[in-house]
């Protein structure tokens, strides 16, 4: 259990003591009160009867048992004692004037007259003598109770008084003090829980500053600092910090140049690094290492080999121990690491290192661990030969340009002359039959105007064409300026508008002014964005939703995703989309994902796909941030 767990727990099983403390003797306390006042109530009842008793018999001495059989004014005094108008009879069950052979000369209910009555407990012994608990046991109990006064005849007893007392009125009352007690226990429970949470994170800040600070030490940070208000804290805290100093210049020291340089630069590394001394402890491990490796990198602030806690069989502790036994640098070795893509896969394949680091005298310092990525490196070989390849196409399209658009002009120019003359022809010519043209003799073919005007557009079409693979293979000269994707966002929203209408796509923005410029050409990344979105509405054929959204990255980047949640596209195909002509419409060219994705190159971005069949499909760009002072166009 947690500091703040057992903080918690105390002080509010301590309240709820206190409560129970509280609520218990004030019950006790409550109970005695109620049982002393029905014993007053029967009491007094007792002494009333008693004085009636006492004047019917001074008047009859002769026989004073009928003289009480008879008598109206006890039997009116026992019959209002039981009444439930009268509220200090609500406790009282009977009372009756019982002779010695137990047999009652009067009685408040007249069908018991005549039998032998049993004698019940006394109440007095439970009011005065008995222990709170007996006493609630006696009252949670079955058993009846009398109060009893004897009557005295000279030196003989003549009877006695008894009035029998129920403690139900009693039960119930306590039950209801029970009732609230538990009520007021539970409201104290929920309240000291929250004062307990609200004073533990107040008392405990202090300790969280502290491994906060352990935390920032043991990821490298260097000069840290601690915010330690309380004056309990403060001489530890400057404990802490000189600590940190010190580590900081041995750091220093040990790396020329400084330490930050050197950690910026390995944290930046597309390479997951981890540095271990020779007893195995871990050093140093960058972010891409830490996320491979999350278990390792959280034995930097525990005691002991950090490699010696991982499983026996993971093949990088096989690594690293081989590497620091005999002091040797190991590998390559390829293993696959990392959290899977899918979850029935594996993780990505790796390729591990171990370098062994010596000092300039020959002394064994550690071992380096290295993984890299092997399918980064192959996505950098596959955009190499993209690139490539790109560079053939645009020697290809020169010879395009050449072979095909002066003929395509010459044809234009020849075309223009030919329907200027058809213009100018007012006599009747007579043209021979021709295959699809209706002429006849004495006069000008009805439809060779129309068709010297496809043959126009259609010549138009092809040079359209040409000139579109002429602007991939060789794009314009880039204008970069500083670039706001709000705005730009905005401009492409508008013109993705009508045709998102029509299919009944709702479009959604999430780009603050806030999110920093870009250094980019308007007009190219407008025309990357809006193939995206258009290709997004085209892949939401029963409608949907499309989402464009820019924040900051990582690195000093801005990145902006482009969702929808339409078709998905297949996983055989995800890896193919980017290829110059491949398509899967009807009528695609297969050139606009290929004229993105070399828009967003060179931009110096980068761009990727996540895509699931049926739920939809995400492209995520990335851009560099701007400078500060912008670059000219």
């Amino acid at each position: 259990m947690s500091i703040k767990a057992k903080q918690v727990a105390g002080v509010t099983g301590l309240v709820v003591l206190v409560v129970f403390v509280m609520s218990g003797w004030q019950m006790a306390t409550l109970l005695q009160l109620r049982l002393e006042q029905t014993q007053t109530s029967a009491r007094q009842l007792a002494d009333v009867i008693f004085q009636r008793v006492y004047d019917v018999v001074s008047a009859e001495p002769a026989d004073p048992q009928r003289a009480l059989r008879e008598d109206s004014g006890i039997r009116s005094i026992l019959l209002a004692s039981i009444a439930p108008a009268n509220p200090q009879g609500q406790n009282i069950l009977y009372a009756a004037v019982v002779g010695p052979d137990g047999v009652p000369m009067v009685h408040s209910s007249p069908e018991f007259a005549a039998q032998v009555m049993q004698e019940q407990e006394h109440f007095e012994p439970l009011v005065y003598e008995a222990s709170p608990i007996e006493q609630a046991r006696a009252v949670y109990s079955e058993r009846r109770f009398e109060v009893h006064r004897p009557i005295l005849a000279g030196d003989r007893v003549f009877g006695e008084i008894r009035v029998g007392v129920s403690t139900l009125l009693v039960r119930d009352e306590i039950s209801e003090g029970l009732l609230r007690a538990a009520q007021t226990a539970i409201a104290a429970l929920a309240i000291s829980t929250i004062v307990a949470t609200l004073l533990s994170q107040w008392m405990l800040r202090p300790i969280h500053v502290i491994q906060s600070g352990l935390s920032r030490l043991g990821r490298g940070e260097l000069d840290v600092r601690l915010d330690l208000p309380e004056q309990e804290f403060r001489d530890l805290g400057s404990s802490f910090e000189a600590v940190s100093a010190q580590l900081s210049a041995i750091r220093s020291k040990a790396l020329p140049g400084g330490s930050t340089d050197f950690e910026s630069v390995m944290e930046n590394l597309e390479d997951a690094v981890a540095l271990f001394s020779p007893e195995g402890e871990l050093m140093f491990s960058n972010a891409a290492m830490r996320a491979l490796l999350p278990s390792l990198a959280a034995r930097a602030l525990e005691s002991g080999s950090a490699v010696a806690k991982l499983p026996t069989d993971n093949p990088v502790r096989q690594l690293i121990e081989r590497s620091l036994a005999g002091r040797k640098s190991q590998g390559p070795v390829s293993v696959a690491l990392g959290p899977p893509a899918e979850p029935e896969q594996e993780g990505p394949e790796r390729l591990l290192l171990c370098h062994a680091i010596e000092d300039s005298s020959g002394r064994f310092l550690g071992a380096m661990l290295v993984a890299r990525n092997l399918g980064y490196l192959t996505h950098v070989h596959t955009t190499l030969n993209y690139s490539r390849k790109l560079a053939a196409l645009g020697r290809l399209m020169a010879g395009v340009a050449h072979e095909v658009k002066n003929p395509l002009n010459a044809m234009t120019i020849h075309l223009e002359l030919l329907k200027q003359k058809l213009a100018a022809l007012r006599e009747p010519i007579t043209v021979p039959a021709v295959a699809g043209i209706d002429g006849a003799a004495g006069g000008r073919p009805p439809d060779l105007a129309k068709h010297v005007n496809i043959i126009s557009d259609e010549i138009k079409r092809l040079d359209q064409v040409v000139v579109g693979f002429l602007k991939f293979a060789r794009p314009d000269e880039l204008k970069l300026q500083p670039v706001h994707l709000s705005a730009l966002i905005s401009e492409v929203t508008s013109m993705t508008a009508p045709e998102a209408e029509r299919r009944r796509i709702a479009i959604k923005t999430d780009c603050q002014p806030s999110v920093p410029e870009i250094n980019a050409d308007p007009g190219m990344l407008q025309q990357a964005l809006l193939n995206l979105a258009i290709n997004a509405c085209q892949a939401m054929p029963e409608g949907g939703t499309l989402r464009i959204a820019c924040r900051s990255a990582d690195r000093r980047r801005v990145e902006v995703d482009i969702e929808d949640t339409g078709e998905g596209i297949p996983p055989e195909h995800l890896g193919r989309i980017f290829d110059l002509y491949f398509t899967t419409k009807e009528k695609g060219s297969g050139i606009g994902l290929s004229m993105v994705f070399r828009i967003v190159q060179l931009h110096d971005g980068e761009i990727e796909v996540q895509s699931t069949p049926g739920r939809g499909t995400t492209f995520k760009l990335l851009f560099p941030q701007a400078a500060s002072g912008g670059i000219p166009s």
